[in-house]
């Protein structure tokens, strides 16, 4: 049977008198052989703290298989035991997920509550089962940790409710956090709480009385946008251009106050990936303001807004989007093709709607 390291010092400490007659080099032999012995003990008895979700946890008095342990033997029904997921896949709830939202209930350091948390949102995806069993108070628990004063918790909460909104009985209990989610964005500038909170927000269907709180994060997301780190950028873009496709905001997102150089976002140096989705929010937006409803209204916009960096007198759109149209990857060229041709059919929309005059062009007769 296995000892620990301090019973192993301990049986050493008793035998002190042999120990004693040894030299030196006899006494550093023992110590190594203690110490040999102490890492090759069992591991403790489980406890509630995550852990691989891959393997199940014993019950009460059993200990955890040592990672270097042999294969577990097949079951009855042809899977080897001990895999929470085999379990599942054969039909039985390994009960991992219960007891890591369980475990989040009890006080924990924030370290113990970004790791459950991560450990939840692999389950959500791996346990369909387990995870379709759980209820709308758990998604509730999760969501109580997006007001933790930790940001790694928040960010782990924020993965978690993604994961569960990716189950259909769920997407309305994860859409009544998007309010909170929203905040969190414009009121925190952390690169992983933007991506985390955004690929959240992308994933829901956002409900109309959201609109006003997202009027008033539009500007916070339009410097997310313009930042440097692509993957918040990307994400921030796929959000504004569902938004852009909303009636009641597309003014809002047209009168945003964008920096100067805004127009470098179309740069063929720019990532072929974020590139393609500037350009499909460019199309919408160009679509949103010629639609009858949008030209029903006289609108005024700021002069450092959107609108007069894509669509005003002084804009430089058109060179970017003509030198785009030989950008190496097809699906950027093909994006800029179309907003081109939404910009040259708009200019007489409002008066022959089905049909494009080549009338007042947006681009140079020369070009």
């Amino acid at each position: 049977m296995g000892m620990s390291i301090p019973q192993c010092l301990g049986q050493l400490h008793i035998r002190k008198g042999v120990v004693g007659l040894a030299t030196g080099a006899g006494f550093i032999y023992l110590l190594y052989k203690a110490i040999k012995a102490g890492i090759k003990c069992q591991p403790p008895l489980c406890t509630t703290s995550p852990i691989c979700i891959a393997r199940e946890c014993p019950g009460p008095g059993e200990r955890a298989l040592p990672q270097e342990a042999p294969a577990p033997e097949a079951s009855s029904v042809g899977g080897p035991k001990g895999l929470a997921i085999e379990r599942e896949r054969h039909g039985r709830d390994s009960g991992e997920l219960r007891r890591l939202l369980n475990s989040l209930e009890c006080k924990q350091d924030e370290y113990a509550k970004s790791m459950i948390l991560h450990s939840i949102t692999r389950c959500v995806y791996l346990l369909e089962a387990e995870a379709s069993a759980c209820t709308t108070d758990d998604i509730a628990l999760v969501g109580s940790m997006l007001d933790d004063k930790d940001n790694s918790v928040k960010i782990q909460a924020l993965n978690t409710l993604k994961a569960f909104s990716g189950i259909r009985k769920f997407r309305l209990k994860v859409q009544e956090h998007s309010i909170k989610v929203l905040e969190l964005i414009a009121s925190i500038w952390d690169s992983e709480l933007h991506i985390s909170g955004l690929r959240l927000l992308n994933n829901l269907p956002l409900p109309d009385y959201v609109h006003p709180q997202l009027r008033r994060v539009m500007p916070a997301l339009m410097e997310i946008l313009q930042s440097d780190y692509i993957l918040a950028q990307v994400q921030a873009i796929r959000l504004l251009s569902y938004l852009a496709q909303k009636n009641d905001l597309v003014y809002d997102i047209l009168n945003c106050q964008v920096h100067a150089n805004f127009l470098n976002l179309f740069q063929s140096t720019q990532p072929g990936s974020l590139l393609f989705e500037v350009l499909v929010f460019a199309e919408r937006l160009s679509e949103g303001r010629n639609s009858p409803h949008y030209r029903a209204v006289k609108w005024h916009y700021n002069e450092q807004s959107l609108h007069e960096a894509l669509f005003g007198d002084e804009s430089r759109l058109a060179d970017r989007l003509l030198a785009l149209v030989i950008h190496p990857e097809e699906e950027v060229q093909i994006q800029a093709c179309k907003v081109i041709v939404s910009l040259q059919c708009s200019q007489d929309v409002g008066v022959r709607p089905s049909v494009c005059q080549p009338s007042r062009s947006y681009f140079n007769s020369g070009e």
